[in-house]
C-alpha cells in the first residue's frame, strides 16, 4: 500500500536504511516519465531502499524567458498522479506560489519548497495546510541554524511533516559547496535530506544555462551517508545531456543502482 510506503518515509529512525528521492528534473512527457519511474522502483524495491518518485510539473526559476519551464501544469501533475497509482508509490512536487499548493496537492503526496522560495510565508504556511508532507529546500543563501524558522512556519501551522533538504550553500558568484557539519544542525530541526545532484550545480554561468560536475555525485553521496543523513535526492535520466532541465548536474540513470549499493554498503558500515 502507498500509505504504508508513506509511512517509511516518515519514520526514518525505524529504517535500517536512508531513503531516496529520485526522478528526472522535471516532467518532459508521460514516456519517459514512465519510463524513469519503472527502472527506479525495480532498483529500490531490490535493494530495499524506501523511495519517492519526483518530478517537477513546471520550472518556474529559469535563467532565460525561452528556458524550457514545462508541458502544461495539470498534464504533467496527472502524469505524476498515474505514476503514484500504477507503481504505489510516493511522488513529490515542486510548487512556487501559494495557489500552487492545493493544486498539486490533489496530484502528489509530497511537496516541495524551492531553495529560493524557502523564505516565503505566504507560500510555506499553504503548503503546510494541505497536510501533505513539506520538503524544505535550504536556501543557498542560508545558514543550517537558520532552517529552524522555516520549520516552525511549517509545525505553527498545525503540520508536523516536514522535512529539510540541503543543497548546498553559494560559494562565489558560480559555485556551491556542502558543508557536512550543516546535517546534524539540521537533524535537530526535522529529518535531514541531501540534494546531491543540485548541489554540484555551476549557476549563474554567462550563457544562460546552469552547469554542473556530475563526475561529482558519487564523491558527495558518500560523505552524506557517512556523516548519517537520512535521505537522500537524486535527480536522474536515460539521457542527462539531452534532458531539458538540468541535465548538466543530473546522474545517468544506468549509474544509479551500483551507486546505491556502494553507498548501503557505508551505511551499514557506520
Amino acid at each position: 500500500m502507498k500509505k504504508d510506503k508513506i509511512n517509511s518515509l516518515l519514520n526514518v529512525s525505524s529504517s535500517k536504511n536512508f531513503f531516496l528521492l529520485a526522478g528526472p528534473c522535471a516532467i518532459e512527457g508521460e514516456e519517459m516519465a514512465f519510463k524513469i519511474a519503472e527502472k527506479l522502483v525495480h532498483i529500490t524495491d531490490k535493494l530495499d531502499i524506501p523511495f519517492a518518485f519526483k518530478g517537477s510539473f513546471k520550472k518556474a526559476n529559469r535563467s532565460k524567458i525561452n528556458s524550457f519551464t514545462g508541458i502544461g501544469d495539470e498534464k504533467a501533475l496527472g502524469i505524476l498522479k498515474r505514476i503514484g497509482n500504477e507503481f504505489n508509490v510516493p511522488t513529490i512536487t515542486d510548487i512556487h506560489v501559494p495557489e500552487d499548493a492545493n493544486l498539486a496537492s490533489n496530484f502528489v503526496d509530497i511537496l516541495q519548497i524551492p531553495a529560493f522560495l524557502v523564505r516565503q510565508t505566504d507560500l510555506l504556511i499553504s503548503a503546510a495546510k494541505t497536510g501533505k508532507i513539506i520538503n524544505l529546500k535550504k536556501g543557498q543563501f542560508m545558514s543550517p541554524e537558520s532552517m529552524k524558522f522555516a520549520v516552525k512556519k511549517i509545525t505553527d501551522s498545525n503540520n508536523s511533516k516536514v522535512w529539510i533538504t540541503d543543497r548546498g550553500t553559494m560559494f562565489g558568484y558560480q559555485d556551491l559547496i556542502v558543508d557536512f557539519r550543516g546535517i546534524p544542525i539540521m537533524q535537530k530541526f526535522a529529518t535531514t535530506i541531501l540534494d546531491v545532484t543540485h548541489s554540484l550545480q555551476k549557476p549563474n554561468q554567462s550563457s544562460g544555462i546552469t552547469g554542473g560536475r556530475p563526475e561529482m555525485i558519487e564523491t558527495i553521496a558518500k560523505a552524506g551517508v557517512a556523516v548519517g543523513v537520512d535521505g537522500l535526492f537524486i535527480e536522474t535520466h536515460f539521457d542527462p545531456n539531452n534532458a531539458k532541465s538540468d541535465g548538466a548536474n543530473m546522474l545517468d540513470i544506468n549509474l544509479l543502482e551500483d551507486l546505491l549499493i556502494r553507498l548501503i554498503n557505508i551505511r551499514k558500515s557506520i
